[in-house]
């Protein structure tokens, strides 16, 4: 009874907080604006093209950005650990450091140098006279692709540089011993043992980027549209909150579902 009343606090606290808010979300996409039936909003909103594109949009964007923070990571991270170089232990400190930046900070750090009137674009057009620089490819997909990978790519570097600190040393050196390359060392010794935390590393990514807004907004891909950003425009430009209710109750649902993968990974890779 005393385990009862202790923890009743703090249920009641993240239930107002947290799953109040989801069960409004939830009621107001059952209960649209103009009438009807309770999942008509469900049925226009996923009838509708827009919905579809930027579905497809988020998914290939978080698994793009979530490959590239995979293999980028799993490189970086190679060299931190395995190639000793100064300040390597300095290296390693910074990337929890960074893991405390906002997603628009490297945005902006990116516009600063690949923007239009970026320092790229700057010295292009000093050097050869032309009215714009060749640069333009942060308001496209492939710009919002290169700011997720340079932002997330240390989340899945901080568990692959965990997993490396506890490697026995003597695996590589009898690898090292019996002729093998380091090439082959790193495919047969070295990538088994960081495969658990490269899937808790690369699930967690994938579910950040899901849900990622301002890194799309920040670089002005106009034609960008995520699941977030269609919330933004459905309930801010549209006033239409029926149906980013329901876009919002569809990205909840796909996020707590790779949230729980991504949980099971973890726990699998003591991460």
């Amino acid at each position: 009874m005393k385990s009862a009343l202790w923890a009743l606090p703090p249920v009641v606290v993240l239930g107002l907080v947290f799953l109040y808010p989801l069960v409004l979300v939830v009621q107001q996409s059952l209960s649209p604006e103009n009438g009807g039936g309770a999942f008509d909003a469900y049925a226009s909103v996923f009838a509708s093209q827009s919905f579809r594109e930027a579905l497809g949009t988020t998914v290939w964007l978080a698994v793009g950005a979530t490959a590239g923070c995979l293999v980028l990571g799993f490189v970086l991270a190679l060299i931190i650990a395995f190639v000793p170089f100064p300040g390597a232990r300095a290296v390693a400190k910074f990337i929890d450091v960074f893991l405390s930046f906002p997603s628009f900070l490297i945005t902006l750090a990116l516009l600063f140098v690949y923007g239009t009137v970026g320092m790229a674009n700057g010295l292009v057009t000093d050097l050869t006279g032309a009215a714009e620089g060749p640069f333009h490819f942060l308001a496209t997909p492939w710009g919002v692709l290169l700011a997720e990978i340079t932002y997330f790519t240390p989340f899945v570097m901080r568990p692959l540089l965990a997993a490396f600190s506890q490697l026995d040393t003597a695996q590589l050196e009898v690898a090292a011993g019996l002729g093998a390359r380091p090439a082959r060392i790193v495919r047969q010794v070295i990538l088994p043992e960081a495969l658990p935390a490269l899937a808790a590393g690369g699930s967690l990514v994938l579910v950040m980027c899901l849900n990622e807004f301002g890194i799309v907004l920040f670089t002005g891909a106009k034609d960008v549209t995520t699941l977030p950003m269609l919330i933004y425009g459905k309930a801010i430009l549209e006033s239409d909150y029926a149906a980013a209710c329901v876009v919002a109750v569809v990205n909840i649902a796909i996020s707590v579902g790779l949230f729980g993968l991504y949980r099971v990974v973890g726990k699998r890779a003591g991460a």
